[in-house]
C-alpha cells in the first residue's frame, strides 16, 4: 500500500509551522495509516495529531496542537492510499475501451470506486459495492454520490453492463436511498440497446423504485473511431429528438408527483435535433453541470451577465475534502501555464482580431451568441477531432495534434483563444502542451463571463446590451 506524498504546504497552516515540508511521505497519524484522503481528513481534524513522516528514508515523528477541525493545510499526491477499486464491467459503450494507443497510462484507468464518486463526482455502477462500503458511506455521510443506472431493467443492465451482478447491484442504490445518501444517477443512451421504450421503462423504474433520487442525466453515447463495438453507434437526428419527447414526457410526471423534474437531458441531444435549449429555471441547481447538463444555456446566460458566476459548479467536489488533489479534468488548468498565457498576451497585443477555438458543438453554442451581441467580426474556428474521430465533437476532448493541423499556415498576429477545458494541468489529452502550437494562444475559463471579458464584451456595453434585451 503506497503512502501519501505531500506535495504542497500551505503558508502559515498547522502542517508548515510543524515543519513539514513537500516531498515528505505521511506515514501515520495518530497511530492510524490511513486508507484514503476522506479517512485523512477525518484523523486530522483532531486538535491533537501524532504524525509520524518519513524524509529522505528517516522516520520523523511530529505533534501539532490545533483547532478542532482546522486544516493541516496540506495537499497529498493521490486521494486513495490503498488501491483503486477498479472497474469490473465490461460495457461496450465504455470510452476507456474507445481510446487509441500509446496515451498516459492514466487515462486507461478504469475506476468503479464510490469514494472518487464522492470526492469527484465519478459514476459507480455499484456493482464492487459491498455492505461494509455501505456501512462506511452511512456512518460517515459520504453524500452525494453518483451512480451509473442505464437500465432499471436487471436483464437488459446486466447485458449493457455484461456483468452478471449488473442485475442485482441496483439493490445498494435502494439501501443508500433508504440511508438517507444523496445520490445522482445517470442514464448513457446507446441507439437500438436502451433508447426508445427501454429509456420509458427505465425513466418509469427510477418514479416507481428510486424516486428519492437527486437527478438523473441522461446522455448520448460517445463513440471514438476506435471502438471495436458493431453495435454502438451515434444517434441520427430523429432518434435524438425521440429522447427529448421521452424525457420531457417524464420531466412533466415527475414535477407533478415529486414537485421537481428529476431527469434532465444533455446539451448534445438539443443540438442533435436542433431544438432550443430550456430555460434557464428547468435546469434546476445545475447539479450534474459537470455531466454536460445545462453548460450550455448557463454559459449564455453568463456571457450576458443574466446569471451569476459558475465558479461553484467548476470547482469540483474534492474541495469539500483538505488535502485533496485535483485530478484528472478536475486538475488545474490554468495555474500550471501562465506562462505560456503571458507569453501569448505579450506576443497577441489585445487590439489584435479574433479567433475563437472551439469543437463542433461549441460552434453551435458559439455562433448564435456572437451574433446577438453584434459580435460579427469574431472569428470562430472549428477544430474537427481527427485524433478520436467518431462522434467526438466537444471542446473538452480537443488535442494537441488536431490544433496544430487546424493552426498550421494561420495569421500569428491574429489573437487565438483557446477554452481551458481541453487542458488537465497544462496537458492535452496526447501530450503535447500550448507552447508546441504553430502559432501563440491565449488560454481562457470556458464560462460566459471569461470568454466575454477576452472579448471586450463586458462594461457599460454589456449594460446597454442587458437594457435592449
Amino acid at each position: 500500500m503506497p503512502f501519501p506524498q505531500v506535495v504542497a504546504v500551505v503558508p502559515s497552516s498547522p502542517a508548515e509551522l510543524a515543519g513539514i515540508a513537500p516531498g515528505d511521505e505521511i506515514r501515520t497519524l495518530n497511530g492510524v495509516v490511513p486508507r484514503d484522503i476522506i479517512e485523512y481528513r477525518l484523523l486530522a481534524d483532531e486538535p491533537s495529531l501524532e504524525i509520524e513522516i518519513l524524509r529522505g528514508g528517516l522516520a520523523l515523528e511530529l505533534s501539532i496542537e490545533k483547532l478542532a477541525g482546522l486544516p493541516l493545510g496540506l495537499e497529498v499526491s493521490s486521494a486513495l492510499f490503498d488501491r483503486v477499486r477498479t472497474c469490473d464491467n465490461h460495457c461496450e459503450f465504455c470510452f476507456i475501451y474507445q481510446l487509441p494507443k500509446k496515451m498516459r497510462k492514466s487515462l486507461y484507468v478504469k475506476d468503479d470506486d464510490y469514494r472518487l464518486s464522492f470526492l469527484y463526482g465519478n459514476f459507480t455502477t455499484l456493482t464492487r459495492f459491498t455492505e461494509l462500503d455501505l456501512e462506511r458511506v452511512v456512518t460517515e455521510r459520504l453524500s452525494p454520490l453518483y451512480v451509473s443506472i442505464h437500465a432499471t431493467d436487471p436483464d437488459i443492465r446486466s447485458r449493457m453492463l455484461r456483468n452478471r451482478r449488473g442485475a442485482t447491484s441496483l439493490r445498494w442504490l435502494r439501501a443508500l436511498l433508504d440511508h438517507g445518501i444523496e445520490v445522482h444517477g445517470q442514464v448513457v443512451v446507446c441507439p437500438g440497446i436502451n433508447d426508445g421504450w427501454i429509456l420509458a421503462d427505465t425513466l418509469g423504474g427510477v418514479l416507481d423504485r428510486f424516486s428519492e433520487l437527486a437527478s438523473v442525466g441522461v446522455v448520448p453515447l460517445g463513440i471514438s473511431q476506435f471502438s471495436g463495438e458493431s453495435a454502438m453507434r451515434a444517434h441520427t437526428r430523429d432518434e435524438a429528438m425521440t429522447v427529448i419527447q421521452i424525457v420531457e414526457e417524464y420531466q412533466e410526471r415527475f414535477l407533478e408527483t415529486l414537485n421537481h423534474r428529476m431527469v434532465y437531458l444533455s446539451d448534445e441531444y438539443y443540438l442533435l435535433a436542433a431544438r432550443p435549449f430550456p430555460a434557464l429555471d428547468q435546469y434546476g441547481d445545475f447539479v450534474q453541470h459537470e455531466n454536460g447538463i445545462g453548460m450550455s444555456r448557463l454559459f449564455e446566460e453568463t456571457f450576458f451577465g443574466r446569471s451569476s458566476s459558475t465558479e461553484a459548479i467548476r470547482g469540483g467536489f474534492f474541495q469539500s475534502v483538505d488535502g485533496a488533489p485535483a485530478i484528472g479534468y478536475r486538475a488545474p488548468r490554468l495555474d500550471l501555464i501562465k506562462g505560456s498565457q503571458q507569453l501569448s498576451l505579450r506576443t497577441n497585443p489585445r487590439n489584435r482580431e479574433i479567433t475563437v477555438l472551439t469543437g463542433a458543438y461549441g460552434s453551435m453554442v458559439l455562433q448564435p451568441i456572437l451574433q446577438r451581441a453584434g459580435l460579427f467580426g469574431v472569428e470562430i474556428l472549428e477544430v474537427e477531432n481527427r485524433f478520436f474521430g467518431g462522434n467526438i465533437s466537444v471542446a473538452g476532448l480537443l488535442t494537441g495534434e488536431d490544433l496544430i493541423r487546424t493552426l498550421q499556415d494561420r495569421d500569428p498576429n491574429r489573437r487565438y483563444l483557446l477554452p481551458d477545458v481541453c487542458l488537465s494541468e497544462g496537458r492535452f489529452l496526447d501530450g503535447l502542451i500550448p507552447e508546441d502550437l504553430p502559432v501563440p494562444v491565449e488560454i481562457i475559463e470556458a464560462t460566459g463571463q471569461a470568454l466575454g471579458l477576452a472579448l471586450g464584451f463586458s462594461g457599460e456595453r454589456l449594460m446597454n446590451f442587458s437594457e435592449q434585451q
